[in-house]
């Protein structure tokens, strides 16, 4: 089974995220704590209260401080069992990932995924990102000295031209393969309307994501990094080999988990669960001893839509016999169609027990999915 803790607090607001998350940091301790009480409450989700793996994710979990992790720790070590073999992950932004801290976080987490994102200056600030270049590949060497060799880094890619004349894709793809981490995700730059990229948009000032551009980014990175020996496991996911990131797997392979937090998720295989994205909220409701969250129980077409949206993104794709079990039915004869129509585009191999994308497929994921929804 599989657990994820939202840690929904940052320094400062990116211009690009629409995660939630708070940049007032004075109700954090309190916030941790019914985070801590959420896991009492929905202990029994799961099937089982094994873990396999943990996910701090945010926000900015590296703010979490040494009192906060031992609390939550705590708090999981009475009511689950962890495998001794577990992936816990905690995200963190470089200018968090001092020598200091990343003794503490060796102590409860073995792997780090790093938003690093980019290593040029000037995107970096029009990002608000609240690191600098150099600390992004300080922080890399001082976790290896810590004792974290299971490391991941973001990237963002399809960042429009800046005062560099256009170049920087390639010199981060370069700083990247260089720092010789086993994994790396990397994600085109998105604008969402609730951002200040969003509002900037809306008012003229800063124009569309060039998708020409985003599409040249990603054929370059896919091509470097299985150069460089990195599998493409997930649209946006490259690893060594044996180093997957266990936990985003489960969840594109549909696994139960649970999710705990404002706006956090969880799903158990026939329903899904999301609570709430406000921290006031959800801090009243949980002193309460209720859980703040909507659930949506999962359709025969919900269970079928989910397992393409997801399969496809990965290496290993949907099985048909799947597919047929789980909608009672000839999925491949339902959908001939669509399916003669998607292999015509050269986007979906022609396999006829697994449906995968095409390397040209990789750039219409969500749209092949969607073309096949029953």
């Amino acid at each position: 089974m599989h657990l994820y803790l939202h840690i929904p607090f940052c320094k400062q607001a990116c211009h690009y995220c629409d995660f939630h998350f708070s940049t007032n940091l004075s109700q954090k301790s309190a916030l941790i704590e019914a985070i801590g009480q959420e896991l009492v409450l929905q202990k029994e989700y799961l099937p089982t209260t094994h873990l396999d793996t943990i996910y701090f994710g945010g926000g900015t979990p590296s703010l979490l401080t040494e009192t906060e992790l031992g609390y939550l720790f705590d708090v999981i070590h009475q009511h689950f069992t962890v495998s001794d073999t577990a992936e816990i992950t905690l995200e963190a932004n470089p200018d968090d990932l001092t020598a200091d801290k990343l003794a503490v976080l060796h102590q409860y987490v073995n792997r780090l995924s790093i938003g690093l994102q980019t290593f040029n200056e000037d995107a970096l600030r029009w990002m608000n990102r609240a690191h600098t270049a150099t600390e992004a590949e300080q922080c890399v060497r001082l976790a290896r000295d810590a004792g974290f060799d299971n490391l991941s880094i973001d990237l963002i890619y399809g960042i429009p031209p800046l005062r560099d004349g256009g170049h920087i894709w390639q010199y981060d793809l370069e700083r990247a393969l260089s720092l010789g981490v086993p994994h790396m995700s990397a994600y085109a730059l998105t604008i969402e309307p609730d951002t200040v990229f969003g509002r900037w948009t809306k008012k003229g000032q800063l124009k569309p994501i060039d998708e020409n551009l985003a599409a040249d980014h990603f054929e370059q990175l896919t091509s470097a990094l299985k150069s460089a020996g990195y599998e493409h496991y997930e649209i946006s996911n490259f690893a060594k080999p044996g180093h997957y990131a266990r936990h985003n797997t489960a969840y594109w392979q549909q696994h139960p988990y649970l999710g705990l937090g404002p706006s956090a998720h969880s799903y158990n295989g026939h329903s899904r669960q999301f609570n709430v994205a406000n921290n006031a909220r959800y801090v009243q409701a949980i002193v309460t001893g209720t859980v703040p969250a909507d659930l949506e129980v999962l359709t025969l077409s919900d269970r079928v839509n989910e397992y393409l949206l997801t399969g496809l993104r990965t290496q290993w794709g949907c099985s048909v016999d799947q597919l047929n079990s789980l909608l009672g039915a000839d999925f491949v004869q339902k959908q001939a169609t669509e399916l003669a129509d998607l292999q015509q585009k050269g986007w979906l191999q022609p396999q006829t027990n697994l449906l995968r994308l095409t390397e040209a497929g990789k750039l219409f994921a969500d749209r092949v999915a969607a073309s096949l929804f029953v």
